[in-house]
């Protein structure tokens, strides 16, 4: 482990030599948008949280039964401060780590990775294609239907809000507006 504190162009930089799949790379600019938001928010490191949300799944396309793992070893290698090591293979906790969330930071990744797939799902079916009209009442409309985004471990979700000790429609408004805020880049924006 090092002591670099990276930057965001180093973190895309990585973010493009480990991901081809577009869906991955917006999920990470997704997941990106919503650690600034909650950071400024929180009057906490924006850089640091951003980065951070950027890399968090780096591994997950070459990868997969290796998820957490070899980010570890990826981050490592590029001589990474370990706060930001830990901080990125925590989201896996239970999963795939066992790194356990401890900081406000890694609560809230940890928190945040499965509901913004959830708010895209439910962007995706409105008839404007945006994240822009998205409201909480819509997502949690969509909740409790588990085919619906079949695939967004709602328990995750849940623990994260618990740990955070925020209410689940205070997390869900956050991860809408920080997705908002980044809803071009997420192919998001829509056809209004």
């Amino acid at each position: 482990m090092g002591d670099k504190i990276p930057t965001r162009p180093e973190a895309l930089d990585l973010l493009h030599r480990y991901f081809e799949t577009d869906s991955l790379r917006k999920h990470a600019y997704a997941v990106e948008g919503v650690m600034r938001y909650i950071a400024r928010k929180r009057g906490e490191d924006e850089e640091k949280w951003g980065i951070i949300g950027l890399v968090h799944d780096l591994d997950y396309e070459k990868f997969p039964d290796q998820h957490c793992k070899k980010t570890r070893e990826i981050l490592e290698k590029e001589g990474w401060a370990g706060e930001f090591i830990r901080a990125a293979v925590s989201h896996g906790w239970g999963i795939c780590s066992d790194e356990e969330p401890k900081t406000v930071l890694e609560k809230t990744l940890y928190a945040i990775d499965e509901l913004t797939g959830l708010v895209v799902t439910t962007a995706l079916v409105r008839p404007s294609k945006s994240v822009m009209d998205v409201a909480v009442k819509s997502v949690k409309g969509k909740w409790k239907d588990k085919r619906f985004a079949a695939g967004v471990d709602r328990s995750v979700i849940e623990k994260g809000a618990a740990m955070l000790g925020v209410p689940l429609e205070e997390l869900i408004d956050d991860t809408i507006k920080g997705m908002q805020e980044v809803a071009e880049a997420i192919g998001l924006k829509g056809n209004s």
